[in-house]
Order: C-alpha cells, then sequence, then structure tokens
C-alpha cells in the first residue's frame, strides 16, 4: 500500500509567469529531505486530506488570482479513492477494482475551487484501458478508472481472519402450507413491502433529511415514541429511498452510517463508533471525541453531507452529559454538513437532561410516533400477510384490540399472531388439514404470552407492590430511560397513592416493598447500597406488568 507524505512539514513559494506571487511552485520536505515540485495546471496533484495518510486526489485545470488577492484559488477535478465510492456504487463496475484505482467524479457535493496552500505535491497517474466501462456507471458519476502509479507492497499474512461460510447447495425449504407462509410473513425480521400507518412520518422525515443534503445544511430531528410504533423501521425506509435517488443523480451523494446506544458498553463509545464508520480509524473515545469535534468545525474542500442515525438514544446518557450535547451540537456547525437523525422512547428528553446547556438553542425539528390503534394494528397485521387468508376476521381484531389496549407495539401483536397459527397448526390432525387461525387459537396465545410465572406473582402481591410497580413504570416514562433510583420512584409512588385515596406510606415501608419485589425477581436492585438512592430496574416487561395489573383489576 502506498503511503503518501507522512510526517509532512511543508513550506511553499508559488510562481506565475516568471513573477513570485506565491502561487505554483511547491516546495517542502519529506521525512527530512527537501524536494521542490512545480505544480502546472493538467497535472495530478495531492491535497491536504482529513489526515496526513490519505490525502485527497484531483486534477489541476486551472489557477487563478493576482497580487490583489490574498490567497490563490485553484480550480480543480476531483477523483475519489476506492474507499471513498459508496458501496452501492462499487456494484455498479461488475468487477473487483484495483486497491489504488481512483475514480472520476462529477457530484456537486464537492467544491471544485480550493486553496493554492492546500496542495501537497504531484502525483503520477496512468489511464488504465483495460477495464471496460460498464452500462450505467456513467450515470452514477463515477467514470473512468485509473490507478495510481506505486511501486507494489509486500503481501501481509491475513491475521484474525473471519472465515467464510459455504454457499447453500440446497435451497431454503419453502412454507408447506397457508400457516407456515403467514408465519414467515408475520416475523418481525421479514422485510414489509410497505409501511402502512406511518406515511406522514416517513414524508416528514424524508423532506426534512432531503431538503438538508439538497442545501448542502445540517440539522437535527428528535424522533420519540413508545418501543414497537416503527420508528426505526420509518427511518430506514427514508434512507433506502433517498440512497436511491442519489443512484439516480436526483440528489448529490450523502454518506449514512448508524450507532445504536443498545450495542455499546458506555455511552462514549458513540465517539469510537462515529469516527471509525466515517474514516476506518481507530482511536480511543477521548481521542475521537476530539478529532469529530475537528471535523465538523473546520471547513474542507471535498466535504459530502453525513446522515448519521442514533437509536436508543436515552441509553447515551453520561453525568455531564457531553455524549448527547455533542450529538445535538455538531450539526449546528457551519461547516459540519451533519444531519442527525435521533430515536429515543420519550417526548422531552433533551429538555430533561439537557435543559441548562442546550434546551435554548437547539432549534430541533420534532418527530413524535404515536402508539397504534387497533385499526392500524389490523392493518399492518393485513399488510404483511399480503392476500395470504390465514386468520378470521373476528381473530385478528381480538389481538388488535388486545395490544392496543396495553401498548400498541406492533412486534408484540406480529409475536401473538404468529403463536397463534403455532397452535391452530398442532390442533389439528394434520398440518395440511389445518384451517384458519380463530378467535379460541389467539386466546390460547394471548395466555400464554401473559400467563408466566412472573404475572402470577404480579397478581398475587400485596396493593403497595401493584403500587410501587406502576410508579416504577411511570417514573421510567417520565425520564425516558429503563433505570431510576428508589427515591424517584418513592416519589411517584406517593402521587399514585394519593389518587387511589389511600394513606401514604413512609420511605421506611417503601424500601421493604422494594427489597420484597426485589426477592421475587420482579425487580432488579442495585446490591451494593440499600438507601433511597439505590437503582431499580424492571426485569420483565413493562407490558406483562401492565397486563397482569389490568387483569387484575378487571
Amino acid at each position: 500500500m502506498v503511503r503518501y507524505f507522512t510526517r509532512l512539514r511543508v513550506r511553499r513559494i508559488y510562481k506565475w509567469g516568471g513573477r513570485s506571487y506565491h502561487s505554483g511552485i511547491t516546495q517542502m520536505c519529506v521525512e527530512g529531505q527537501e524536494a521542490v515540485t512545480t505544480v502546472t495546471p493538467g497535472q495530478y496533484i495531492l491535497i491536504e486530506g482529513n489526515d496526513d495518510d490519505n490525502p485527497f486526489v484531483a486534477k489541476l485545470l486551472k489557477l487563478f488570482g493576482d497580487e490583489s488577492h490574498k490567497q490563490k484559488k485553484a480550480l480543480v477535478q476531483w477523483f475519489l479513492r476506492l474507499s471513498e465510492v459508496p458501496q452501492n456504487k462499487k456494484l455498479l463496475l461488475g468487477r473487483s477494482p484495483h486497491p489504488q484505482e481512483i475514480f472520476y467524479y462529477l457530484g456537486r457535493a464537492c467544491d471544485d475551487e480550493i486553496n493554492v496552500e492546500s496542495i501537497l505535491g504531484t502525483v503520477h497517474v496512468r489511464q488504465d484501458s483495460s477495464p471496460v466501462e460498464p452500462k450505467g456507471l456513467r450515470n452514477s458519476g463515477f467514470f473512468p478508472c485509473f490507478p495510481i502509479q506505486a511501486t507494489p507492497s509486500t503481501p501481509r499474512t491475513p491475521r484474525n481472519a473471519t472465515p467464510s461460510i459455504p454457499s447453500r447447495t440446497v435451497p431454503a425449504r419453502q412454507p408447506g402450507n397457508i400457516l407456515e407462509e403467514a408465519r414467515a410473513r408475520l416475523h418481525v425480521s421479514s422485510v414489509p413491502e410497505s409501511l402502512p400507518c406511518r406515511e406522514q412520518e416517513f414524508q416528514d422525515i424524508y423532506n426534512f433529511v432531503e431538503s438538508k443534503v439538497m442545501d448542502g445544511t445540517g440539522g437535527c430531528m428528535y424522533i420519540s415514541g413508545v418501543p414497537g410504533t416503527g420508528k426505526t423501521a420509518t427511518v430506514h425506509e427514508v434512507i433506502r429511498c433517498l440512497q436511491h435517488a442519489s443512484d439516480m443523480d436526483e440528489i448529490p451523494m450523502f454518506r449514512f452510517i448508524e450507532i445504536n446506544g443498545m450495542k455499546m458498553t458506555d455511552p462514549h463509545q458513540a465517539y469510537v463508533q462515529i469516527l471509525q464508520k466515517l474514516t476506518g480509524q481507530k482511536a480511543t473515545a477521548d481521542h475521537a471525541a476530539a478529532l469529530l469535534e475537528k471535523r465538523f468545525s473546520n471547513p474542507a474542500p471535498k466535504k459530502e453531507t453525513t446522515v448519521l442515525l442514533v437509536d436508543e438514544l436515552d441509553l447515551l446518557w453520561t453525568r455531564k452529559q457531553n455524549v448527547m450535547y455533542n450529538l445535538f451540537d455538531w450539526p449546528t456547525r457551519h461547516h459540519a454538513r451533519l444531519v442527525v437523525l435521533t430515536i429515543a422512547n420519550t417526548m422531552d428528553l433533551p429538555e430533561r437532561i439537557m435543559i441548562n446547556r442546550v434546551a435554548s438553542r437547539l432549534g430541533l425539528t420534532r418527530m413524535s410516533f404515536q402508539p397504534y390503534s387497533f385499526k392500524q394494528l389490523q392493518q399492518i397485521i393485513t399488510s404483511r400477510l399480503n392476500k395470504v387468508k390465514a386468520f378470521e376476521e373476528d381473530a385478528m381484531q381480538l389481538v388488535s384490540r388486545k395490544v392496543a389496549a396495553l401498548s400498541g407495539d406492533a412486534r408484540r401483536c406480529l409475536d401473538i399472531c404468529r403463536r397463534a397459527t403455532e397452535i391452530c397448526e398442532h390442533s389439528a390432525s394434520h398440518p395440511s388439514t389445518a384451517g384458519l387461525v380463530r378467535m379460541s387459537h389467539v386466546m390460547e396465545a394471548l395466555d400464554e404470552m401473559f400467563s408466566s410465572s412472573y404475572i402470577t406473582a404480579i397478581r398475587c402481591a400485596s396493593l403497595q407492590e401493584q403500587l410501587f410497580l406502576r410508579a416504577v413504570i411511570a417514573e421510567f416514562r417520565r425520564l425516558g430511560l429503563e433505570e431510576a433510583t428508589f427515591q424517584q420512584v418513592f416519589v411517584q409512588h406517593q402521587a399514585l397513592c394519593r389518587v387511589e385515596g389511600l394513606q401514604p406510606i413512609s420511605v421506611s415501608e417503601g424500601l421493604a416493598v422494594c427489597q420484597r419485589l426485589g426477592a421475587c425477581r420482579l425487580l432488579l436492585l442495585e446490591a451494593s447500597r440499600l438507601d433511597v438512592l439505590q437503582r431499580v430496574r424492571l426485569n420483565v416487561s413493562q407490558d406483562d406488568v401492565l397486563y397482569a395489573l389490568k387483569a387484575d383489576r378487571d
């Protein structure tokens, strides 16, 4: 692999027409040895990039300016390295490109005028006439192909290589009956043909991101809603449609990266993941934060818009709140060209967590996903099945109404429907003779879903213990987090007692209630402390708690 001008110490002198105007000749010291490089139009040049090891490549077209100008300019034609080409564009080649190949770029995202001070020197580029330009590649904005001339490097033995999985020799088994087909379509991992009931949210998010990409500006959208309401799926569909529009050259090229707070052991790992996905560079959290701060604060001649999706934002909370603060603040920088889409479960998370530093100046665009109604859940099931007649109409209405009454979680609705198809199939004498899923099958699936030992324990709990569980859920929804202190929950418990017309219990009695729920493993309690600052988590899903408490009241 070629290394270009590492550890550069540069001083420059420039000439035009024999007169010294500080623009045209670059004199530099490369690793301690002086070299003089004359730069003239028509040559291929290296331009300062985001790091010293990977300068940009371009062809110098024109030098302009005179003595009255404080800064001399150069007009260039950009080329992209293989690492800068999006994966969907690489597929258009129809072949494996050379690792040092560069691509002629006609996109609109890069400024073709640069300051001559950013020119590092010249590079030799030879045209490779052997590849045949694939049909459709020219329309993508990348053509033709040139490899950078260099001495071949010594092959290195791969270490920690990931073994490949052999190709499937036998095709996957096709569904044997209608119920198997329905089960496959209702799986949460199955990609539906459309996203019903979220058309308006889709259009609003699409318009927001499209306008930022077209204008080359930055911005942040905060998307909130309870789990299972289609937030992440809608954003992914928006990005897929925008990438298709970029492939068709309808909008400028942009880069999409995604991080998920649930997949990080520490919130500061967000910096590491963002930097690695942007540049391929690995760094510590502090170093990555500094590099990202520099990247989004300083102008660059060749910078395309980056669209960053941050899922499970509420899990990136820190005591100093610096991770969330930076994610909301970076898009406001003038040269950032960063669009951030954040997804969380509570509506007012920015104000609750960052009220002192950010709330007054965020200027967030907000999007709220409401829980699905029973009609919307029914429409989602029908859309997933796509004319596969596997459910009786009454059975479909029953599961939709039950889930809508609890949380409106579409994923829970799909899981219940899949279990109902299994019960229906097993109740028949032979799978091929199984009929449609009826209400009795749905009721059995509902009972299974909500009849665990945890549900029984909640139903058998005392009134104060049930109120304490309700207080835990109320506080989690208020914070937008899945964890709270006993003190925070106790305040909610006191309020619920007053609403129910009950005498509020003391702190010591509340601690005893909390300990009993922990002994039943309905709550997970911090073992290192037993005071009011003890942290509390649920060990069961909120849906199970709400179902048990609702059924107990009924």
